[in-house]
């Protein structure tokens, strides 16, 4: 198959649930490694990353919570998809808000949960391969092939949502953006999906692109509207 190269951590402590995950996604060719706890899921990790990361919220000990904040302080960025057996907006939010690019509520059906998991896969490889190209902003340089913010004052790591999210405003320079635009085309969630998502993600980019980001002169609010990234046009 031709995503048979890709690997899978799940990390679940229910037994029946970790034999279906891993059935299903050994039968559609992809490489699985399992983890019951979040201590064995970083460990994991740090030997080697998988492509992608199916992460129950419910775990013994540490919370996938947790788990996945200290995942994204380490700068991986590879895909989370968080599974949550509460349907409560908070839980999905703050999923987003620590770094998840993903949820599913238990329970769930088989395909869909191969369907997200195409499709993070699919953005993850294009965001690796592709050419995203390079950003100026005055006296920072934002290098989108390498996810990194190049300033005066030092070196900046970006996740794979924030080269995502500078991505799709890049493509509307110095036009006004909406929350729920980006909520669609960079976090692929329905409209009832909370818009405090983007705003706390904005505010963390600003922190690393922007040299006085309390008061930002590039990535800017639109108030009532969205946001806006003001590039300096080509004459």
């Amino acid at each position: 198959m031709s995503l048979n190269n890709h690997s899978i951590l799940i990390v679940e402590d229910e037994p029946s649930l970790i034999f279906t995950l891993r059935d299903t996604l050994e039968t559609e060719g992809y490489q699985t490694r399992v983890a019951e706890n979040g201590d064995q899921a970083l460990s994991i990790i740090e030997e080697m990353p998988p492509d992608l990361m199916i992460l129950d919220v419910m775990l013994p000990g540490m919370s996938g919570f947790d788990v996945c904040q200290k995942i994204r302080e380490q700068n991986l960025n590879f895909p989370i998809i968080i599974l949550t057996a509460r349907d409560q907006e908070i839980d999905k939010v703050t999923g987003l808000n620590i770094g998840a690019d993903d949820y599913i509520t238990k329970p769930f059906g088989v395909k869909e949960l191969l369907a997200r998991i195409k499709a993070r896969l699919r953005r993850s490889d294009e965001f690796n391969n592709g050419n995203t190209g390079t950003i100026t902003l005055g006296d920072v340089q934002l290098n989108l092939d390498t996810a990194t913010v190049i300033r005066p004052d030092g070196e900046f790591e970006l996740t794979t949502r924030e080269v995502e999210v500078l991505r799709f405003l890049s493509g509307f320079p110095n036009e006004p953006v909406t929350r729920k635009a980006l909520l669609e085309h960079v976090w692929r969630y329905e409209h009832s999906t909370s818009t405090r998502t983007v705003d706390v993600h904005i505010s963390k980019l600003r922190t690393k692109i922007e040299m006085q980001p309390e008061d930002p002169r590039y990535l800017v609010t639109m108030h009532g509207v969205g946001y806006m990234l003001k590039l300096k046009q080509n004459s």
